[in-house]
């Protein structure tokens, strides 16, 4: 009955021990990022690359619309003096 005892010890600290290693975090995978943190880091990229863009055309539109405002100005000056 003695050794039966024994044997059962063994096989349950033999399971716990493969249990815990089961669970142990590999090194090289941890640090990699996941599917979810490089989606997101390419949609940071395109709404960067987007903000850019937008920049540059609102700042195209405002350059075109002084040139309007002052082709304006220019003829209601010279409406002015034709009076």
């Amino acid at each position: 009955m003695m050794r039966q005892g024994k044997t059962m010890v063994l096989i349950a600290a033999g399971l716990l021990v493969v249990g815990l290693s089961a669970c142990e975090k590999k090194e090289s995978t941890a640090d990699a990022p996941g599917a979810a943190e490089k989606a997101g880091k390419q949609i940071d990229q395109a709404a960067t690359k987007a903000g850019e863009q937008l920049n540059k055309i609102a700042g195209q539109a405002g350059e075109k619309m002084q040139e309007a405002g002052q082709k304006l100005q220019n003829a209601a000056d010279d409406a002015q003096k034709k009076q």
